[in-house]
């Protein structure tokens, strides 16, 4: 995983480098993997459009950070991170060993860190024309003026060109108008303990907020299976009660832009 703050012409010279292959083909349904998900949205996460994760509190973004990862893996192709640098500052940096552990290889992953919304959404611009991107994950804080309806319908439209499917990652904001296919909130969950009591798999309550041309609604708390790479119910056992953990309990990322390298999967469970 490479991790730097590029300019745009470096950024550029990078991506024509990814190796990997592309897309299948725009407007391509890829499955979750859970059943009642995947019915919700007429089939699995559409590639080539532009879909919405929010934090709505940010002792959540660990958990929205770990399922536009998760998410990414499911979608395939080379991975493009652009990271607004206060993102970076707030919450900690990625973790190469974080991806690992949800099964994703760092080596598919480019990092690009700038320094404010203007910046990453120019850059985003760019990487989503490219059609050897299989995914780009625009991470952003709070609510920029700059990320407006027509600064959205900018990265759809762009998406829907290219068959690049981008994920915007939104901390500490509330949704606002936007030309996204589907939007999402992701919180923190507790997991069940496996046989033993080992730790058990990393686990995500995500509502679906809005998707066009089809209803809205619909929460579900779910599991992170590693080995398959889908996301399962967490709630199995129709006897056994969904637990929700308390704020952060899905991750724990370091604060002030400290170097340490945090994990983007559970590193304290609940159980």
């Amino acid at each position: 995983m490479a991790d730097s703050s590029p300019s745009l012409s470096v950024l550029r010279r990078r991506i024509s480098h990814i190796e990997q292959q592309r897309p299948i083909s725009e407007g391509v349904q890829i499955s979750t993997g859970h059943e009642a998900i995947d019915t919700a949205i007429g089939g699995g996460i559409t590639r080539g459009c532009l879909h919405e994760l929010f934090a709505l509190d940010p002792d959540d973004a660990g958990s929205v950070t770990g399922f536009a990862a998760m998410l990414a893996l499911r979608l395939g192709g080379g991975i493009l991170w652009l990271r607004q640098e206060t993102v970076q500052k707030v919450n900690g940096r990625l973790h190469a060993a974080g991806l690992l552990e949800i099964g994703l290889d760092p080596a598919r992953v480019i990092v690009a860190v700038l320094p404010d919304p203007v910046s990453v959404l120019r850059a985003a611009a760019d990487v989503v024309r490219c059609p050897d991107v299989g995914v780009a994950i625009v991470e952003l804080w709070q609510r920029p003026a700059a990320l407006d309806l027509t600064a959205s319908r900018r990265l759809a439209l762009a998406a829907e060109a290219s068959g690049v499917t981008v994920l915007l990652l939104r901390v500490d904001a509330e949704p606002t108008p936007s030309a996204a296919q589907t939007r999402w909130a992701v919180r923190a969950a507790a997991s069940a303990p496996l046989e033993a009591n080992a730790p058990g798999y990393p686990t995500l309550k995500i509502e679906l907020l809005r998707q066009r041309g089809r209803p809205a609604g619909g929460c579900w708390q779910v599991e992170w299976d590693r080995e398959s790479a889908v996301f399962r119910p967490a709630d199995r056992n129709a006897d056994t009660p969904i637990r929700t953990a308390p704020p952060g309990a899905m991750v724990s990322l370091p604060r002030g832009g400290s170097d340490a390298a945090p994990s983007l999967v559970p590193l304290r469970r609940t159980g």
